[in-house]
């Protein structure tokens, strides 16, 4: 392993508009492999942009031992560019050409330098990605939106970087794709620092650094391990809250009996003095006295009651804000074994060219079947659960739907007026429920107060799901078939830990393409179809 590190020092960084981002963040990546972890919007891409030299901090330093190399999460490509442009070796191996053509002029072995087997290395790193074949004059433009992924991995690998940064590298990565990222990145042997929501890769991860609230944190072991001791130390500021709260409690009750014994002193004192007669001047000493020792025992209680609700707010600052879903869809139950979709020799054309092999695919789907739906990228995957859903043009065969119970969640999450508010929206689909009950179910998703009345435009990814979750699972009727389409892509760690529990309550069938191991394995999928090269075949579930 190399000896490469970054150290970030006082680092302060703000938008433009002054919105602050970091202040005075100090850490060090030490060798090895580095999970960044955060919620979307807490800065991850931002800390990767000033390590990287893309953004200049406000104040404070960067400091990057050895070579760096950086994959952003939105490649700023030419569709024009050739592959070899793309990894940077297109005038070494223009050079070579002309070498072995004969010309031997300085200039080609000035750009040659020691690169004499540059495409030798960028033939193996390609194929260990996933990209044999891949030709190196094929424009960009070509290929898809994974391959395009892996190519820009391929490129910063064959600079040999010290320190390599990666910003969510597993994005439009199919399963197989992501594998073979997956065994790269395990035999790196610099310092690597990797923005992910892919568990599976964080897993892989040697420790993993969590970015909350302005800060960076970390914990050594894979993802798993990170989970684990944030769970145990959830416990314990759970346990301290209440023991805080309960102490508080105590103080205030001593304080307010003590209260009310001075006072029935004072009463009793009051009526003592005026009984026994004594002069005015030595009854008023007496009094004022009795004050002032109820005065000093009440400060004391005071007193100790605002260290413990100073010990209440200190604990309370440790408990972490845990958005949980808590739901219940009785509605949504199907009988075991009711057919929800069957189709027969199932097709679609475009023009001449059919979708499907042959004379197509047969596909059953019963409830309460837990559906996954994978295999690469570009096979129709999404056209098939347009197909299950009936809104496609040029399907054939032989089809029985289960109408009126199938909601479809695409990747564009297109379901909902983007204009009106989340509560609108769910009026929409919930029309049969009173407006107390809609405002307690949208609770439950995590819309509450102010957050129910903002319009779905202005939501995130994240809560844009949970509010299209939330109009279709309480719509009347129920849906008994959910089609889902890439559902974690843009979700954050806890959007996706939501989208989970909303599965888990949801009592129907779903049939979900996805090409996340670990979400698939926590939704309780039980039955795995693989569509490739036109066929649909039933799979078995991959070791996670």
């Amino acid at each position: 392993m190399s000896d490469a590190f970054v150290v970030c020092s006082g680092l302060s960084f703000s938008w433009p508009d002054d919105t602050p981002v970091f202040d005075d963040l100090s850490f060090t990546v030490p060798p090895g492999r580095t999970g960044l972890v955060a919620p979307n919007g807490a800065g991850k891409s931002t800390l990767l942009k000033l390590i990287a030299g893309e953004l200049r901090p406000t104040r404070g330093s960067v400091s990057v031992s050895g070579s760096l190399g950086y994959l952003p999460q939105s490649l700023p490509l030419d569709a024009r560019l050739t592959v070899a442009e793309v990894l940077g070796v297109a005038p070494v191996i223009k050079a070579l050409d002309a070498v072995e053509s004969g010309d031997v002029s300085e200039e080609h072995f000035t750009v040659i330098g020691d690169d004499w087997d540059i495409e030798e290395r960028t033939r193996a790193q390609l194929d260990r990605l996933g990209l044999a074949g891949l030709a190196l004059d094929r424009d960009l433009g070509t290929l898809s939106g994974g391959q395009v992924v892996s190519l820009g991995l391929a490129a910063q690998l064959l600079k040999r970087p010290d320190v390599l940064l990666l910003d969510e590298p597993t994005n439009n990565l199919d399963i197989d794709a992501r594998h073979k990222l997956h065994d790269v990145l395990g035999d790196f042997t610099g310092c690597l620092l990797l923005v992910s929501h892919d568990r599976a890769l964080l897993d892989r991860m040697e420790r993993i650094a969590e970015l909350d609230r302005g800060r960076l944190r970390t914990y050594g072991g894979d993802f798993t391990a990170y989970e684990e001791a944030v769970r145990a130390e959830q416990e314990v500021a759970e346990k301290n809250v209440r023991s805080a709260e309960q102490e508080l409690k105590r103080e205030k009750r001593e304080m307010q009996q003590a209260r009310e014994r001075a006072e029935r002193r004072a009463s009793n004192a009051a009526r003592n003095l005026k009984n026994a007669g004594l002069p005015r001047i030595f009854a008023g000493n007496m009094k004022r006295g009795a004050q002032e020792s109820a005065g000093r025992a009440g400060q004391l209680h005071a007193s100790r009651a605002e260290e413990a609700k100073a010990r209440l707010d200190e604990a309370g600052r440790a408990l972490r804000d845990e958005q949980r879903l808590s739901l219940d869809l009785p509605d949504t139950v199907v009988p075991a074994g009711r057919t929800l979709f069957l189709g027969a020799r199932l097709q679609v054309r475009h023009g001449e060219r059919a979708l499907f092999a042959g004379d197509g695919i047969d596909l059953s789907i019963r409830g309460p079947e837990r559906i996954a739906l994978t295999g690469p990228n570009g096979v129709g995957k999404s056209t098939l659960l347009r197909l299950i859903n009936g809104d496609i043009e040029g399907e054939t065969g032989e089809i029985t739907r289960a109408d009126g119970r199938i909601a479809h969640l695409s990747q564009r999450l297109d379901l909902l007026d983007l204009d009106r508010t989340v509560a609108d929206n769910f009026a929409a689909f919930a029309s049969h429920r009173s407006e107390a009950e809609r405002m307690n179910l949208l609770a439950r998703f995590l819309f509450r107060g102010a957050r129910a009345h903002l319009p779905v435009g202005a939501l995130s990814g994240g809560e844009r799901l949970r509010a299209t979750l939330a109009c279709v699972l309480c719509a009347e009727p129920a849906p008994h078939l959910l089609l889902l389409d890439e559902p974690t892509n843009n979700l954050d760690l806890v959007g996706t830990e939501q989208l989970e529990s909303a599965l888990g309550a949801y009592q129907g069938a779903f049939v979900v393409v996805s090409h996340d191991e670990r979400f698939l394995k926590e939704v309780g999928v039980n039955r795995w179809l693989r569509l490739a090269d036109g066929t649909l075949t039933e799979s078995s579930a991959p070791e996670v």
